[in-house]
Parts: structure tokens; C-alpha cells; sequence
């Protein structure tokens, strides 16, 4: 019977030696459990422990404690190649002094599969990443985007049950990064494979992922769908490191399970807002998280709740959208908006010194534990 996972790490630690000879929990307590057929990328900083965790999917490295399932099996010490998984890298590896032909048709030589079968599997592979007909090139005769191809190819060309991708984008400029974020994730999707994807670009991450792990320190600190890790965040951290937030300081004066009113020195004022952190009681010291785009703006003031008057100190064109920066009293706030009218007259926009009134919604007002 096939597993539901293609991959669990059920209490997972990874303990290395530093130079100082102290010990590090690379991995700290991880568990994930990532479905059949799902994009699931790991999300962090550097040294957040998300490329350990991948390498210990791969076997390049052994946990210290727990154990990692492929398929619903423990993979104990089983090394990388008794393993059904594929890794690409950042810098592709590729053999330089082979052509494209020869980089895909290595690893099934090494099987000792046959002559026609090899070109045959050679040959859907190049089709499977548009590029055939470059079978006689050797690498650096390709562009970067084209290296990744290859590299994504020889991966695939063995059918793996799940294909681990440490930062395979990292090298390419920004337009083709985008361009082959939705290639990657149509390739995913067509193949219906398991890709396990290490990040540290939260934009890639939510644009691909059908569910992602925010990790910090060792640890996974929210694991959930890219809407859900953005719109509802678990602490301070992920709010933070995924897109910008607005933080405001402040005590809860009430709260039920839906509602929150929180007093906000810097405002002097309560504010209305949605509890997002579990076990938050009143009385106690919080924090309200406010994405930028979800602030609105409005050159008069209404009598609606979290109405609060402002200065605008700053406005930043972007392009899509301008960020307009905001001083409320004690406290100052990123307001993003967007550009649906042209700002070549430059009377269509905020001016700095305006007065301006910033309404935050209780829904997108997000009440968070104090870290």
C-alpha cells in the first residue's frame, strides 16, 4: 500500500559540532509531513536549517535523532542512491566537458540500461524542458535559464519519486527567475511528482508552493498554504519575514474569540482587531500586525472604527504602486498603493506634508503574541 506522504520528518533533530566545540541543533525538533504530489517548499533565511532538513531527505546527511519516511519507509542510513529521490542544485553540477546528451544519458549508463532506451528517455527528457535539439551542445554554450533545464532534466530523466530542489534559481537574473518559477511549477503540476523546494525568496515561495514551512533557528515556525502564511500569520516572525507588515505595540483591554481591542499608546487610541495567536488573554502585552496594501487611505475622515489623522512624510513610485509613508502621532506607517491612474501628473498622487486619514480594518488588523 502506497504511503499518503511522499516524505515525513517525524521529530527530526540535526546536531553538529562547532569550531568553538559547542553543539548546534541545525534541525531542532522538525516535523513535516508533505503529501504525494505536492509542491511543498522550505522557506527561511540562511542557516534556518531548511537545506539541512532537505539534505537529510536526500541522505546526504543523517539525523542525530528522529527518523525521515520516503513512501512510508524509514530511510534510517540508506545513502542517497538506494534512495527514490533526485536533487537539483543551485549550480546546476553539470559535467562541463560532456554535451547535454551525455549529462542526461550518465546516469542511465550507469544503470546499465540500453542504447535505444537511453535516447528514447533522452530524448522525451529534452522535450519535457524545450530543448530539443540542443543534445550536442555542451553547457557552456547555454544560457543560465537553459543550464537549469538540463539540470532539471538529468534529475527527472530517472523518475524519482520526489525531486528536491536546493535553490535551483538562485543564479539567474529576475526576469528569468519569474519566468521559470511558472515554468517549474506547470512542469510540477504536468508530471505530478512530489518537489520538495529550499528558498530563501518569499515571493518564489508563495508563488509556486501548494504549501510551504516558514522556518527560524531549527525550527518550523507555520507551515500552511501560501494564502494562509500570508493573510494569517502565527507569530511576529512570519509576519515579518513573509511581505511587510506594520507593527504596533499595545495591551489587550478585551478580547473574545473573533474580536480583540487593543490600546495603542503610540495612537493613544483602541484599536479594533482580529486575534490570531492563540492562548492571548486580556491584560496582556501584544503586538498588531497591518500589512501596507491592506491600509486605506482617504483625505477626510469618516466615523468609522481604527480612523486614524496622519501626515505623509515620504511616497516612494515603484511602478506598479507607490509607497506612501505616514506619521500618526507617536507611531509611522508604510501604506502601499496601488497605481490604477497614471502618475505623470504629479497632482494625482499624496503629497509630502498632506494630512491624510489611515483607516485599518479590524479583519486585517492581526493581534499577535509578543516575541
Amino acid at each position: 500500500m502506497t504511503s499518503e506522504f511522499a516524505v515525513e520528518l517525524r521529530d527530526v533533530v540535526k546536531r553538529f559540532i562547532t569550531p568553538e566545540g559547542n553543539e548546534l541543533n541545525a534541525v531542532d525538533h522538525v516535523t513535516m509531513q508533505i503529501k504525494n504530489g505536492e509542491f511543498f517548499s522550505m522557506l527561511g533565511s540562511s542557516g534556518c536549517g531548511k537545506t539541512t532538513s532537505l539534505r537529510m531527505v536526500a541522505g546526504f546527511e543523517w539525523p542525530t535523532e528522529g527518523e525521515v519516511y520516503i513512501e512510508g519507509k524509514a530511510m534510517g542510513h540508506t545513502p542517497p542512491f538506494q534512495r527514490k529521490v533526485n536533487t537539483v542544485f543551485q549550480n546546476y553540477a553539470l559535467f562541463q566537458h560532456l554535451t547535454v546528451y551525455q549529462n542526461l544519458a550518465f546516469g542511465l549508463e550507469m544503470e546499465g540500461a540500453k542504447e535505444d532506451e537511453i535516447k528514447k528517455r533522452v530524448g522525451n527528457a529534452l522535450e519535457m524542458v524545450q530543448l530539443t535539439g540542443m543534445d550536442r551542445r555542451k553547457p557552456k554554450q547555454l544560457s543560465g535559464g537553459q543550464q537549469q533545464r538540463v539540470a532539471l532534466a538529468r534529475a527527472l530523466i530517472k523518475t524519482p519519486d520526489v525531486l528536491l530542489l536546493d535553490e535551483p534559481l538562485g543564479a539567474l537574473d529576475l526576469k528569468l527567475r519569474k519566468e521559470m518559477q511558472l515554468e517549474l511549477k506547470a512542469l510540477q503540476q504536468q508530471l505530478g511528482i512530489t518537489f520538495i523546494y529550499v528558498t530563501h525568496d518569499q515571493e518564489e515561495a508563495l508563488t509556486m508552493s501548494d504549501r510551504i514551512a516558514v522556518m527560524s533557528k531549527g525550527r518550523v515556525q507555520q507551515m500552511g498554504t501560501p494564502v494562509e502564511v500570508y493573510e494569517r500569520p502565527a507569530n511576529k516572525f512570519v509576519a515579518d519575514f513573509i511581505g511587510e507588515s506594520n507593527f504596533l505595540e499595545g495591551k489587550v483591554k478585551s478580547i473574545s474569540k473573533k474580536e480583540a481591542s487593543v490600546f495603542i499608546p503610540a495612537l493613544n487610541a483602541e484599536l479594533a482587531a482580529t486575534p490570531i495567536s492563540e492562548g492571548i488573554v486580556k491584560g496582556e502585552d501584544v503586538v498588531i500586525s497591518v500589512r501596507p496594501e491592506k491600509v486605506r487611505v482617504a483625505e477626510k475622515g469618516a466615523m468609522n472604527q481604527n480612523m486614524f489623522r496622519g501626515k505623509v512624510t515620504n511616497t516612494v513610485y515603484i511602478g506598479a504602486d507607490t509607497h506612501v509613508f505616514v506619521e500618526l502621532q507617536g507611531a509611522k506607517l508604510k501604506v502601499w498603493e496601488q497605481n490604477r491612474i497614471s502618475r505623470l501628473d504629479p497632482k494625482s498622487f499624496y503629497a509630502v506634508g498632506q494630512d491624510v486619514w489611515l483607516m485599518l480594518m479590524p479583519e486585517n488588523s492581526l493581534v499577535l503574541k509578543k516575541e
